[in-house]
């Protein structure tokens, strides 16, 4: 590691820190226009990335895991409580047995979404996932948003996640009702006075296993994955063995509709909308990129297999569910009941099953997504736009250790007093907003070459690509019977695509992996997450909203002067001969500073 990263806290006075005093404070705020226009923009190359800014957290990250651990992981961080939740609604009033149809199309979306994330890790194997990938495509104020938005969409979630396991792990013990183990608390507010010590504990507990080590991680995640993956072999093998084919056609009560897709095409759809946050969680294997042996040749068979594999398990146990049980008969709450199975020859035991299986699941899905967390936060506390303590790697685990334990105090401080119904209202959209960015940045990173290509006709085409999804996405909500807005948005959105590939040509192409039949994929990956953000409801987008308004002012107020302060110490440093080379505040070049003999010598580096 070079010298440059040991004492950056030992000199930050006499540098003119913003944060020395209030006097400081104060003439850093009356510079904040200036020093908005030139960090706002300000962008990195993939090897700064991996070398000056990953050197800030000290010791390096340990590179334990092969492809199969991404694998584990992948599977075990989405095969959580969302395909509990969401099957038996989507199933009885949305999709019926055709639920099965909008898994898949809820998969290709997430591929297509993986498939953008692992071209971006493997050009670039750092920790710091989207956050990363967007700060060296469209800037630092754009890798912030995203970041900041993702990590209150990790620590909501996996509250809940937490939550959920409260609501299912007594029915190992034949508990039936899911509250039997919350405490009341008289002297709270309600909605927040249902004390969940069960969920405490598996928060600490996931904690502790991931200060520690993540490989050791990964070895409990696939021990627990294994047990929660028999448990879904049982459900579908039984399912299929004694289930009744009829059922997939002919609903309970003749009154209601009958056939495989009583809803049609659109219910279909609709049905893909919710049970997409099933598959949220494979993008937590990208920020692993740091700690992989090979990440060119395990994170696309990682991050793609994990989505493929779950994509097969979630297909097999839908239809397995619609065997056995008319769809209209479908228990929408908790859809994997033991009802269906006492139907068939009293099989009471089966609530104990399910409840265990579940429960493994939840817990897996937890240990996945707060590893991710905390290597979000640690990357961007490595560009200073929070604390540089949360950037720390712990010399002996080799893990985030400061950003592991402060995101885990949070998450269990949530999970201990906020129903699961509160949660449940906040998340999921800056997900979706993320992956949005993410499939956008991708096709600017492989058109655009800065100083070498013009970026007009690619933001062109983004911009009105993302108009025709949002025309189409609008049409299908608002117009039920009709279909010639479809036709029309549909048909403007392909020949777009047609002619940015005609008369674009592709400026970057990757050296290990790429995305195939670019630029089809990552646009369908635009109109499809276009599409799943026009199913979410109001309060999603005001929940948004307030978060977006609390980052920006964040931002403003202290992320701006913090990195201003880092690339000011940094440009000290060269001054004085303490370094070799740095980066230079800039919003249109990609280019760096190196001493040579003695002298200052400018260098464009080309992505």
């Amino acid at each position: 590691m070079d010298d440059n990263s040991k004492g950056e806290g030992q000199n930050y006075k006499e540098m003119g820190s913003s944060f020395s005093g209030w006097a400081s404070y104060s003439s850093a705020l009356a510079q904040t226009p200036k020093r908005l226009k030139e960090r706002v923009g300000a962008t990195w190359t993939p090897a700064e990335e991996m070398s000056q800014i990953r050197q800030r957290s000290g010791a390096y990250m340990q590179r334990k895991l092969e492809w199969y651990d991404l694998i584990g992981m992948g599977i075990g961080g989405m095969l959580g409580a969302g395909v509990f939740v969401t099957t038996g609604a989507v199933a009885c009033e949305t999709s019926g047995p055709a639920v099965v149809l909008a898994y898949v199309v809820a998969g290709v979306s997430a591929l297509l979404s993986a498939f953008c994330y692992t071209e971006f890790a493997v050009e670039m194997p750092v920790a710091g996932g989207a956050f990363s990938y967007l700060r060296i495509t469209f800037g630092e104020f754009a890798g912030f948003f995203a970041g900041s938005n993702l990590l209150m969409e990790y620590v909501l979630s996996n509250a809940a996640v937490a939550r959920s396991f409260t609501s299912y792990f007594p029915s190992v013990f034949g508990i039936v009702h899911k509250d039997a183990w919350l405490v009341e608390a008289s002297g709270l507010a309600k909605g927040y006075n249902m004390l969940d010590f069960p969920a405490l504990a598996v928060v600490i507990f996931v904690t502790i296993c991931l200060c520690h080590s993540t490989k050791e991680s990964s070895i409990l995640n696939i021990a627990v994955t294994s047990f929660h993956l028999l448990f879904f072999t049982f459900i579908i093998v039984f399912g299929f063995a004694n289930g009744d084919s009829k059922n997939l056609t002919k609903p309970a009560n003749v009154s209601h509709r009958g056939g495989f897709a009583p809803f049609g095409v659109r219910g279909i759809f609709n049905g893909a909308a919710i049970v997409y946050f099933s598959y949220i969680g494979y993008d937590s294997v990208s920020t692993l990129a740091e700690e992989i042996k090979n990440p060119s040749k395990s994170l696309p068979i990682g991050v793609s297999g994990s989505v493929v594999v779950v994509s097969l398990l979630y297909c097999l146990v839908s239809v397995a569910l619609c065997l056995l049980t008319p769809y209209d008969e479908i228990n929408k709450s908790a859809a994997f009941t033991g009802e269906a199975f006492r139907k068939l020859g009293g099989w009471r035991w089966m609530p104990n099953v399910v409840g265990l299986g579940a429960s493994l699941g939840i817990v897996a899905s937890l240990l996945v997504a707060m590893l991710g967390q905390a290597r979000y936060l640690c990357v961007i506390g490595r560009a200073r736009l929070i604390p540089y303590w949360f950037s720390r790697v712990h010399p002996s685990t080799g893990t985030p250790m400061n950003a592991t334990l402060f995101l885990g105090i949070c998450t269990a401080i949530i999970s201990l007093f906020t129903e699961l119904k509160i949660v449940l209202n906040m998340i999921s959209i800056g997900t979706l907003v993320v992956f949005y960015i993410v499939a956008n940045a991708l096709i600017y990173h492989r058109h655009v070459k800065i100083g070498v290509t013009k970026s007009l006709a690619t933001v062109v085409f983004l911009l009105l690509f993302s108009v025709s999804a949002t025309g189409f996405s609008l049409f299908w909500h608002l117009h039920e019977n009709g279909c010639w807005g479809l036709v029309v948005f549909g048909a403007i959105s392909v020949a777009l695509t047609a002619g940015f590939q005609m008369w674009v040509p592709i400026a970057h192409h990757p050296k290990d992996w790429g995305v195939p039949l670019m630029p089809w994929f990552p646009a369908a990956s635009i109109f499809l997450n276009v599409f799943l953000l026009s199913s979410l409801d109001k309060k999603s987008y005001e929940r948004f909203g307030i978060w977006s308004l609390i980052s920006i002012i964040f931002y403003v107020f202290y992320g701006v002067h913090s990195s201003y302060d880092a690339e000011a110490r940094l440009s000290q440093q060269l001054v004085d001969g303490e370094t070799e080379a740095v980066r230079v505040p800039q919003t249109k070049g990609l280019e760096s500073i190196k001493t040579v003999g003695g002298q200052l010598q400018i260098e464009i580096i080309q992505l």
